[in-house]
């Protein structure tokens, strides 16, 4: 029997933003079917997909792009007043405005106080740029002090990074591979280790990290970064310690049992959670893969519910509806 859900990359698009990011989303609208609607309801018809998906409780975040601080506020306070409409149901993470790091910490402050909010989605960089310099210190510290978890999502590459993905193809295919059919998990990935070798996980030990998409490449290459990341410093805590103490990954919108498969060799249990990745991805098919998990014998029941809800619950201080 398929446990409670909790699903934790889940997107939606902010009246504040309304189509100024719709040229970026091209691929995916032509691709995906009534998604610009999808992404604007905060409502009835998001509730009535997550029954489709048998969702408990989706933790809402803004979509990649919006990045001001004024553009984040707003769209946090329209997360929020859909929340209060279902309290049971949704639950948000912060948009931030990652070129702003102060800002970010003072919204972080805000919504995590004043509305509940269980942490922060934010791009992995800006125009370019990772946050792993010492002006985002006051960032990386307010989410350990509000002891919140940081989710680290793909985003649109900048000008300087385009030409990477460009070639004798498409310009479709080019979009793609800048996105989600590369680029955006091997961005993710490489912002990761870029936090550990600039040392940020021994100047707050108690960060916590969760990226999607099976861990955006990390733990197929996870031995590998274990043994050459010892040329990358002299930090005190190891890569396979902060990997196990510091980062969590989620399945979202990944729907095979091959990279579990390997997740589940070298990550431990209580750090892998469900997500859908909506609504780019349809909470359906991920209701079938945890179907398909189940009956696969690859986990015993109480892990199968701990990676359905158990652990969102732990980590995020919520409470799926049974």
């Amino acid at each position: 029997m398929v446990p409670p859900l909790i699903t934790l990359e889940e997107h939606f698009f902010s009246t504040a933003v309304g189509s100024a990011l719709n040229d970026s989303y091209t691929e995916q609208f032509k691709a995906i079917p009534g998604l610009q609607e999808q992404l604007t309801d905060l409502d009835q018809r998001r509730l009535g997909d997550m029954e489709k998906g048998k969702v408990s409780l989706q933790v809402v975040s803004h979509a990649p792009g919006a990045s001001g601080p004024a553009e984040c506020k707003a769209a946090n306070d329209q997360l929020a007043s859909a929340i209060k409409k279902n309290p049971s149901r949704l639950a948000g993470f912060a948009v931030l405005p990652v070129a702003q790091p102060e800002e970010c910490a003072k919204e972080l402050e805000r919504m995590v106080k004043q509305y509940g909010f269980v942490g922060a989605l934010i791009d992995c960089h800006y125009q370019g740029k990772y946050f792993d310099g010492d002006e985002y210190d006051v960032m990386w510290r307010k989410f350990e002090e509000l002891d919140v978890p940081c989710y680290i999502h793909p985003t649109w590459p900048s000008d300087d990074m385009k030409p990477r993905y460009t070639g004798n193809f498409t310009a479709g295919a080019a979009k793609s591979l800048g996105a989600s059919g590369w680029g955006w998990h091997n961005e993710v990935g490489l912002h990761t280790l870029r936090l550990f070798a600039s040392g940020k996980f021994d100047k707050f030990p108690k960060l916590k990290i969760i990226i999607g998409h099976f861990g955006e490449m990390i733990p197929f290459m996870l031995q590998r970064i274990e043994k050459l990341s010892v040329r990358w410093g002299d930090q005190k805590r190891k890569w396979r310690q902060v990997y196990d103490e510091n980062i969590w990954i989620t399945t979202s919108g990944c729907w095979s049992l091959d990279p579990m498969r390997c997740i589940l060799s070298n990550t431990k249990i209580d750090h892998i959670l469900y997500s859908v990745d909506y609504p780019f991805e349809k909470n359906e098919n991920g209701l079938k893969w945890v179907e398909d998990l189940e009956q696969s014998g690859l986990v015993t029941q109480e892990q199968l519910e701990m990676i359905a809800y158990g652990n969102s619950e732990k980590l995020l201080r919520v409470k799926a509806p049974r």
